[in-house]
């Protein structure tokens, strides 16, 4: 294919953070970087690549896309690279059992439409090429997408499910959201006011002796977490819960 590159066009940029997990390969990390460009995604971030960053092999494969891999942040986990996100969606295969809403990525893009236009951070979740993003970076994430493909072939590697949904959000940007939420004086809660939350709520509840069962706790804790999150809390909603978990364990304002 003759290159795409028309210096007399505007640029479109903006939208959602593309967050890959533990990619494999320099090359697999450029041709994302690539297919970012060609819908208008610039915002990269990388949590502990196989390889090593910066890699030479992901300049060669993006193919132009610098300004992608040149704004590229590294993290060592999932938690931190989406710490400042208020909506984080995230990519999977299978349904795995989980309690959790799952959408196609048009359904997807429209949503991260209405979040970005109403001024929300927000990102989405890609995971290594061999095993996905394993259960507790999902339990992360408010939303999941799945492509519905082939039931016998359904497999895509890295570069084809990110520019999937790269497509997908850039056909959005046409068309008004059906829905914006409204947070009035608050906004959405960031990752990390929500992860601070589960973990004061996970804590008071280990004290208190919910989890009678350690083999079982891991499951119950992304069980709760997936339920919460699909409540897409805002700032003074989260405040107020961390108030409801002190009262209920008679714990008082500032006490560990």
């Amino acid at each position: 294919m003759t290159s795409g590159k028309d210096p007399n066009r505007p640029s479109v940029l903006g939208g959602p953070t593309i967050i890959l997990v533990q990619p494999q390969l320099g090359e697999n990390i450029g041709a994302c970087a690539r297919a970012m460009l060609n819908c208008g995604l610039t915002e990269l971030r990388l949590v502990k690549p196989r390889d090593g960053w910066p890699n030479e092999k992901a300049v060669a494969a993006a193919s132009g896309a610098d300004p992608v891999l040149d704004g590229a942040k590294l993290y060592e986990t999932t938690a931190e690279a989406v710490a400042d996100l208020n909506v984080v969606f995230a990519t999977t295969v299978r349904t795995r059992g989980m309690i959790q809403e799952f959408v196609t990525p048009r359904v997807a893009a429209t949503e991260l439409r209405a979040h970005v236009d109403s001024g929300h951070k927000t990102g989405v979740l890609f995971g290594p090429e061999r095993t996905g993003l394993v259960n507790d970076d999902l339990t992360l994430a408010s939303t999941l997408i799945t492509v519905p493909l082939n039931p016998a072939f359904s497999s895509l590697n890295l570069a084809q499910a990110v520019l999937l949904i790269g497509y997908e959000w850039f056909q959005t940007g046409e068309t008004p959201p059906d829905r914006v939420l409204h947070t009035g004086q608050t906004r959405p809660a960031t990752k990390a006011e929500l992860v601070n939350f589960f973990e004061h709520l996970e804590g008071d509840l280990d004290r208190t002796g919910f989890f009678t069962s350690p083999e079982k706790r891991p499951s119950m804790v992304r069980t709760l977490r997936n339920a919460l999150e699909r409540m897409q809390m805002t700032e003074q909603e989260v405040r107020t819960f961390h108030g409801v978990v002190a009262a209920l364990t008679g714990r008082r304002k500032g006490e560990p």
